[in-house]
């Protein structure tokens, strides 16, 4: 049983759905609860959907506003909290974490040291020098896409385009 705890979707909520579940890590690592913790806001309904049906359990986090009006969900504690707890609980006998912060450095080594974090993952060019330093199995989102089909078909031997 694996588990994958994620912090929020930010401006990538295409690239974590297409990229942690169509890239068949899914299938890879056998997980069979993927959860997403994410700030709650109304107007967000058809998200908090789309997401639930493509496999995730949301963990919903009451927002607040910053100064420029931006809605903040704070999920980092709430994240750690919850694994760490499912962890004592023996609710999962390994972890995937999907996140690219150095605050979940701790939580990560954390999982290191009891033997049950499979891998990190992350995109290329947003992961932390504090998670990179880890000694970990460190999966790269980015390194994933040549491995997929994206639906198109594959060329010919003979160049011509066709299948």
């Amino acid at each position: 049983m694996a588990q994958i705890c994620t912090k929020a979707l930010k401006n990538w909520v295409g690239v974590w759905i297409t990229n942690v579940f169509a890239f068949g890590l899914k299938k890879k690592y056998q997980i069979d609860r993927a959860y997403i913790f994410i700030g709650l806001i109304p107007g967000n309904k058809n998200l908090y959907t789309f997401l639930q049906e493509a496999g995730f359990t949301l963990v919903f986090k009451e927002t607040t506003y910053g100064g420029a009006g931006k809605v903040k969900g704070n999920c980092d504690a709430d994240l750690v909290l919850k694994a760490v707890v499912d962890y004592y609980e023996k609710q999962f006998e390994k972890a995937i974490i999907v996140a690219s912060d150095g605050d979940y450095a701790g939580l990560v080594n954390f999982f290191k040291e009891k033997n049950v974090l499979l891998a990190l993952i992350s995109p290329n060019n947003k992961c932390s020098f504090l998670l990179r330093k880890l000694n970990i199995s460190l999966v790269y989102l980015d390194n994933q896409r040549n491995k997929l089909n994206y639906g198109q078909k594959e060329k010919a031997p003979d160049g011509d385009n066709t299948p």
